[in-house]
């Protein structure tokens, strides 16, 4: 119990920016917070805070150490959940957040199951591009796709995303088939404007170091929906994530190309507001998303906009 109290402070130190405020949000004094992050790092024998009379911020092993215990703190409460809430059903109002395109094809129709299994649960999906400020707007979970900043919230890695190089057959039986990246140089890429994101370009990992580079070709487009179904005519060689492209690569519509280069992936995680006590609602749905998410026929499931 100590040990996991331990884990807590820390927690809680490291997402406030001070002993104070962590122990006054516990209702302990300061002193007692501090005993127990000085027990932490004693056990583990390693500085995990950098507490000068201004300021605490993370050492490196700290900010690994932070992921790590924000996912064990979660787990270990959704499994007091799982036991405790016993005949307790989940109700009240969901609030939900995700990209566009994403929560289009993989969060709506998890919604509508959700809520098949819990009848007295309300839901909200707010489908949006930008970055929702979630305690400031008042949702319970946003699912997000990418790399994760370091942050106040709390984020459970849900799957693996990565992003491929795509086009369609009868493309590739015209055009040929890029062995290398430094040969999409001739090739017909779909890309987005430079006013949306990837403005870094492509990801490959060349000799073992990852590199960006920025194909052209003679269409790109703000709205990633709009550069699939452009690859999907057969219009050239798009870099899409797996959720976007996994059923058509099953189904033989699209080859990915250039696999030896793939960058290394990124996450697509779910995240929330850092709570003592989770509402049980928001339990249940980061768990059911974590299983739906878990399952490998779910990301090549044909959608309905599937073509």
């Amino acid at each position: 119990m100590a040990k996991l109290k331990q884990l807590e402070s820390f927690v809680s130190v490291a997402t406030r920016g001070s002993l104070t405020a962590a122990a006054k949000a516990e209702g302990v004094a300061p002193a007692i917070m501090g005993r127990r992050l000085d027990a932490l790092e004693s056990r583990l024998g390693v500085k995990l805070l950098v507490r000068t009379t201004r300021r605490i911020s993370l050492t490196h092993e700290g900010s690994a150490f932070l992921e790590d215990c924000q996912r064990l703190l979660t787990d270990v409460a959704n499994a007091e959940a799982s036991v405790s809430a016993g005949g307790v059903k989940a109700s009240g109002h969901l609030r939900i957040t995700a990209p566009a395109g994403f929560g289009r094809r993989h969060v709506a129709p998890l919604v509508t199951r959700f809520r098949e299994q819990h009848a007295d649960v309300t839901i909200s999906l707010n489908l949006s591009d930008r970055v929702v400020d979630l305690a400031g707007e008042g949702f319970d979970c946003a699912i997000r796709v990418g790399d994760m900043p370091d942050s106040s919230l709390v984020s459970v890695r849900m799957a693996d995303n990565r992003r491929l190089c795509v086009a369609t057959p009868d493309y590739l039986r015209r055009h040929g088939t890029p062995q290398q990246p430094s040969e999409l140089a001739r090739f017909d890429c779909l890309t987005l404007s430079s006013d949306a994101s990837q403005t870094r370009g492509w990801a490959f990992r060349i000799n073992g170091e990852l590199q960006h580079l920025k194909p052209g070709g003679p269409l790109d487009c703000s709205d990633g929906q709009v550069l699939h179904d452009w690859c999907l005519a057969g219009y050239g060689i798009a870099w899409r994530s797996t959720w976007e492209v996994e059923a058509e690569i099953a189904a033989g519509q699209l080859v990915a190309v250039l696999q030896d280069f793939d960058a290394p992936a990124n996450g697509i995680f779910a995240v929330f507001p850092q709570r003592k006590h989770l509402p049980l609602r928001v339990r249940l749905w980061i768990d059911f998303l974590k299983h739906s998410y878990g399952q490998p026929e779910f990301w090549i499931a044909p959608r309905p906009d599937s073509r």
